[in-house]
């Protein structure tokens, strides 16, 4: 099964704060993103990071907790994932591809995974006999900040005006960070913006 997840910043106590992510430290985000990985993610499982996975340069750290991570992982690289990616000792080989963007199929449907919202993405337009979306552009990077309420206009200006626009941000709290199925993100995503 494919799953997918962004921005957890493994190490960074100040998405703690900016985040307003619910830990005394890094040490308690740490541990429990980690158990919340662990508990969702089996043995094939393919977990697509898309983006900003480490906030740290040690190599030792990022180690240790790519060894406690269950599942096959695979990373689209962010802007932060720069501080770690080339240092010597990483172990890469945990990972199954690394790339800056990427398209691929989850099932009978085309995804679009990058860090950034893409406004304009490949296979936009494409629907299935019955109107449904074939393709999702599945993003991290803005969190739950700005510039997400702008991605969300645009989003619904979009879809206003008879535009596909199926984008779905896959920030790590609104998960409760956990790799959820590209079907859990849809709804979990129709349930957020019914609210906003």
């Amino acid at each position: 099964m494919k799953l997918y997840i962004s921005d957890l910043h493994f190490y960074d106590e100040d998405s703690i704060k900016l985040d307003e992510r619910n830990f005394a430290g890094v040490r308690e985000m740490n541990q429990f993103m980690i158990d919340q990985w662990n508990a969702t993610v089996k043995g094939g499982d393919i977990v697509m990071v898309l983006g900003d996975l480490f906030w740290t340069k040690e190599p030792d750290e990022v180690n240790y907790i790519l060894n406690r991570l269950s599942g096959k992982i695979c990373l689209v690289e962010g802007n932060h994932d720069n501080r770690w990616l080339k240092k010597p000792g990483v172990n890469l080989n945990r990972f199954e591809w690394i790339k800056p963007y990427a398209e691929f199929q989850d099932g009978e449907r085309n995804i679009i995974a990058s860090h950034y919202p893409t406004f304009c993405y490949n296979h936009q337009y494409l629907v299935n006999d019955d109107g449904s979306p074939r393709t999702f552009m599945l993003y991290g990077h803005v969190h739950n900040t700005r510039d997400e309420l702008l991605v969300n206009q645009f989003q619904k200006i979009t879809r206003e005006n008879n535009i596909p626009c199926n984008m779905i941000n896959c920030f790590c709290k609104f998960s409760d960070y956990k790799p959820l199925c590209l079907d859990e993100w849809i709804e979990l995503d129709m349930k957020r913006r019914n609210v906003l």
